[in-house]
């Protein structure tokens, strides 16, 4: 339950705004009074919640390189139906599209919620994405005019939000995660890339054109490996999910014993899933290879730290399952290559949201942009 002015505060909108906005999503059903806040010694202010028994649903999409999740959230936020994850590795091929489309249709028929009842559906997705004109320029390159937000739409049949799936992390750490309340917070998204969100003065930075945050491309690896940018030197060719299973591989291959060996094994989860969880679990390779990554990721953040000065730097996406094993390289990396009166000034955390904030960001964008009906 919020006051009026609570919710101006927390969504740094005026309270005219804010009270007009409420006043018609009262009018509309989705919003009611719930009696008065507490006497600060005058007149009591009135408090508002969501409408539980207003039945409004979104689809939330969270894409990486390998594998699409599609869940359904109410406006509480609560899970409607059980999340089901696509093999789906990202191409630039459109036709591929067919087979996303078909997945989405069936897993929301299967909800048995009317169409008329769904807001939208948020997608989340890597690359370089213009989330106003709804294109991503790295994959699903469509013929003529067309665009991949408007391509979906029609397919799906209701509106379509497409972001990057960094921004959108960051979006729910700011949302609901380590970054509730703060003004400047950058969000490392580790995954089969190194992708980055920035929170700058409370809100999302996507930069001028909307591709900020390519953090996985700036120079910091000694390695003379291409990148999937084309350029060499890249940081994500030594900190990549996918590049931490092969040094495992050929580490055992060479003769080290490490218990992933028995769990590559095991094709019901990615190989990238086993690493992370080999780690967790104390697996000297694992957790040596992991270290090494992180040290390279804490120097890379180093320097955005004498950059950005932020606040709070939040280890997340799909690499956060490994913990606090990400902890101690990272810091040390900072605390070798920052000056200390900046360094000290930046608190390191991991996320608390793990593998479900991308979903809560597609969600966070479609209910921040549809127009409730």
């Amino acid at each position: 339950m919020l006051t009026l002015t609570e919710l101006s505060t927390r969504t740094h909108k005026s309270l005219p705004l804010v009270t007009n906005t409420v006043g018609d999503l009262v009018q509309d059903g989705y919003v009611v009074e719930s009696g008065l806040a507490p006497s600060t010694g005058g007149r009591r202010a009135s408090t508002f919640l969501l409408n539980s028994q207003k039945k409004r649903f979104v689809v939330s999409v969270a894409m990486d390189q390998l594998t699409t999740q599609v869940v359904i959230y109410d406006l509480m936020m609560n899970r409607i139906k059980q999340p089901e994850i696509l093999e789906f590795p990202l191409t630039e091929d459109s036709a591929d599209l067919t087979k996303l489309v078909g997945f989405l249709k069936n897993y929301i028929s299967g909800s048995g919620i009317a169409a008329d009842e769904i807001l939208g559906v948020g997608i989340g997705m890597p690359g370089f994405v213009n989330s106003k004109q709804g294109i991503n320029y790295t994959f699903f390159k469509l013929k003529g005019s067309a665009t991949l937000r408007g391509y979906l739409s029609k397919e799906l049949g209701f509106h379509v939000y497409i972001d990057n799936d960094s921004s959108l992390i960051a979006l729910a750490e700011l949302k609901f995660g380590a970054g509730a309340g703060l003004k400047d917070v950058l969000v490392v998204n580790i995954g089969w890339g190194t992708g980055l969100g920035m929170i700058i003065n409370g809100s999302i930075f996507r930069g001028h054109s909307g591709y900020a945050g390519e953090f996985s491309h700036i120079p910091l690896s000694d390695s003379n490996k291409l990148c999937s940018c084309g350029k060499r030197g890249c940081l994500e060719v030594d900190t990549s999910l996918l590049v931490l299973v092969e040094r495992a591989k050929n580490e055992m291959a060479a003769g080290v014993s490490s218990k992933l060996e028995h769990l590559f094994k095991d094709i019901s989860k990615l190989p990238g899933d086993h690493f992370l969880e080999a780690a967790q679990a104390g697996d000297p390779l694992a957790v040596s290879i992991l270290s090494e990554a992180a040290f390279l990721i804490g120097k890379g953040l180093a320097t955005l730290i004498h950059i950005m000065n932020p606040e709070l730097i939040v280890l997340g996406g799909r690499g956060s399952i490994a913990g606090k094993i990400l902890m101690a390289p990272v810091q040390h990396a900072i605390n070798e290559f920052c000056i200390p009166r900046l360094a000290e000034q930046t608190t390191i955390a991991i996320s608390t949201l793990n593998t479900s904030s991308e979903l809560l960001g597609a969600a966070i964008l479609v209910v921040e942009n549809c127009e409730f009906a």
